[in-house]
C-alpha cells in the first residue's frame, strides 16, 4: 500500500485541506501517511476528482471517506469521484464494498484498495453492519475475504471506548488474511499509544488510524501539522 509504515505496521489517515497542507501534514507525519477527503464535502464530483488530483501531485495515494461520521449515504459520491481521479484508496460500507470494486473496474480505473465499514455492537466478538444487523466476528470477516474484501474500517472506535472489540476484529481478521483494520472515531495523541500497544503483537500487513477531529484547526479547515507531529510523538517518545 505505501512503501513504509511506522513500526513496519503503522500508517495514519489524515484529512488534507489541499496540496500544501498535505505536504505539511506528511512531513509531520514522517511519511507514515496517507491523506484523504471526505466526499460529503464535494456537492459537485468533478470537485472532488480535482481536489484528489491536486493532492496526488504531492502524494502517491489519496484516501476518499464517505464523511457524516461514515454515513453510508455517501457512499456513491465516493465512487464517482474515485472514477474521476484513481485516488488509490476509498472508504464504503460493508454492504457496497464488492459493488465499489465492480464499479471502479468497469469505469477503467486503476485497482483500488477498497475498505468494508463496519460499527461497533459494544459486544466484544460481534459487530454491527451499516444496516444495523449485528453478526459474530469471526462469520463476518470469513465472508469478507471470500468477497475479495482487503481492508476493515470499524467506527466510531470512540476513543478506547471500543478498543477489546477492536483488538478481537484484528486480531481474527490477521487469521483470516485480511490485509488491513483501519479504526475511527476520537483517537488522538491521548490515547494512540494505548491503541497502537493493544495490538502491536497481532501480525497484519498495516493498521491505519483515521485521525481527523482532534487535528483540524475548526476555522481554517486544514489538518495541524504540530498535531500531526504530536501523534507520532506519543509513539515515538
Amino acid at each position: 500500500m505505501l512503501k513504509q509504515k511506522l513500526f513496519d505496521f503503522v500508517l495514519f489517515n489524515f484529512l488534507a485541506k489541499d496540496k500544501a497542507n498535505a505536504e505539511e501534514v506528511m512531513e509531520a507525519g514522517k511519511g507514515f501517511v496517507v491523506p484523504g477527503i471526505v466526499a460529503s464535502d464535494f456537492s459537485n464530483i468533478e470537485e472532488g476528482a480535482s481536489k484528489v488530483k491536486e493532492l496526488k501531485e504531492v502524494v502517491d495515494i489519496v484516501s476518499i471517506g464517505l464523511g457524516g461520521g461514515g454515513d453510508p449515504v455517501f457512499a456513491r459520491r465516493v465512487l464517482d469521484i474515485a472514477a474521476l481521479s484513481n485516488p488509490g484508496h476509498i472508504n464504503q460500507p460493508f454492504e457496497n464494498a464488492v459493488y465499489a470494486k465492480g464499479f471502479i473496474d468497469g469505469k477503467g480505473a486503476s485497482p483500488q484498495l477498497i475498505n468494508a465499514l463496519v460499527n461497533p455492537s459494544g459486544t466484544i466478538g460481534t459487530v454491527k453492519l451499516p444496516t444495523g444487523s449485528e453478526v459474530k466476528v469471526e462469520e463476518f470477516v470469513e465472508i469478507a475475504h471470500a468477497l475479495g474484501v482487503e481492508s476493515i474500517k470499524f467506527m466510531p472506535l470512540a476513543g478506547e471506548v471500543h478498543l477489546e472489540e477492536l483488538v478481537y476484529l484484528t486480531r481474527v481478521a490477521a487469521q483470516k488474511g485480511i490485509r488491513g483494520v483501519e479504526p475511527a472515531g476520537g483517537i488522538s495523541a491521548a490515547n494512540i499509544h494505548t491503541i497502537i500497544n493493544a495490538i502491536k503483537d497481532i501480525e497484519i500487513e498495516f493498521f491505519m488510524p483515521h485521525i481527523f477531529g482532534s487535528t483540524i484547526d475548526q476555522v481554517t479547515g486544514k489538518t495541524i501539522p504540530t498535531e500531526v507531529a504530536q501523534v507520532l510523538h506519543a509513539l515515538e517518545g
